[in-house]
């Protein structure tokens, strides 16, 4: 094959993963039961997150950090953990984020509502077709589309920062933005991770970190300290969103 027809190649494969990453998947493969609870589901999360979000009042801190890692070329990878899947979901809509669920029931409503907001959505998981679906996230990456992870997902531990995002970062040169969003009144579920949702009208925080990137020629050593350090700022993060809780009117230190 030349050089012309590899270049043809592996544009087409970019168009089709862009295809695929931004339509629904087909249910052929699920029973009648479980497509009718798929798209119950994926309607549901739809109407409850654009219903209770559009009220919500936002507050921003670190908007610079945002932009900054859209400077030089670069593009985000938005880094949260699981717990604040429902504020982002709806905060972040409509820019494009490519998402990775997982390779189950649970992954394909998930799937199909964010990919109402204007995300698109990459199958696999830290335990099924992670290592494809972070080829695919590269090639989508490369393509322009920034990236996001619910960093200690699908099913935790909470709050154990897993090493998807840091490999990203690293095949890609792109930044990994760590950001949480606290809400002053919220309820807590009695999942895993503790999921949050926001009252309606409630005051909420979102509070975005600096990026942090990750050499190219990382080694194990390396890309477990770019972890670690990414683990210590979503903690920072946290512990900052309930202090504004308490007190509204607090000065944030840099990170």
């Amino acid at each position: 094959m030349d050089l012309a027809s590899k270049s043809q190649t592996q544009r087409d494969r970019t168009q089709s993963s862009v295809e695929r990453a931004y339509s629904f998947r087909s249910l052929d493969e699920y029973s009648f039961k479980d497509r009718f609870l798929i798209r119950a589901a994926d309607l549901g999360m739809f109407v409850l997150i654009s219903v209770i979000g559009c009220t919500l009042r936002w507050e921003i801190k670190g908007a610079e950090n945002l932009a900054a890692a859209w400077t030089n070329g670069s593009i985000p990878i938005y880094t949260f953990w699981h717990d604040r899947i429902f504020f982002g979901t709806y905060f972040f809509r409509k820019r494009s984020i490519v998402i990775m669920t997982s390779q189950s029931f649970d992954g394909e409503y998930i799937a199909r509502f964010i990919q109402r907001f204007g995300y698109g959505a990459v199958r696999g998981s830290s335990t099924r077709g992670g290592v494809g679906a972070i080829v695919e996230m590269v090639r989508l990456m490369r393509a322009g589309c920034p990236a996001g992870f619910s960093i200690d997902g699908p099913k935790g531990p909470r709050y154990v920062a897993k090493m998807g995002a840091v490999l990203l970062a690293k095949k890609t040169g792109n930044p990994i933005l760590p950001f949480t969003i606290t809400s002053d009144k919220r309820w807590t579920l009695n999942s895993w991770d503790r999921l949050q949702i926001p009252l309606p009208f409630t005051r909420t925080l979102v509070d975005i970190a600096p990026g942090i990137t990750v050499p190219s020629d990382a080694n194990e050593e390396t890309m477990d300290a770019k972890r670690n350090e990414l683990q210590q700022v979503l903690n920072v993060l946290v512990a900052r969103g309930e202090d504004w809780r308490k007190n509204p009117e607090a000065t944030f230190s840099n990170l």
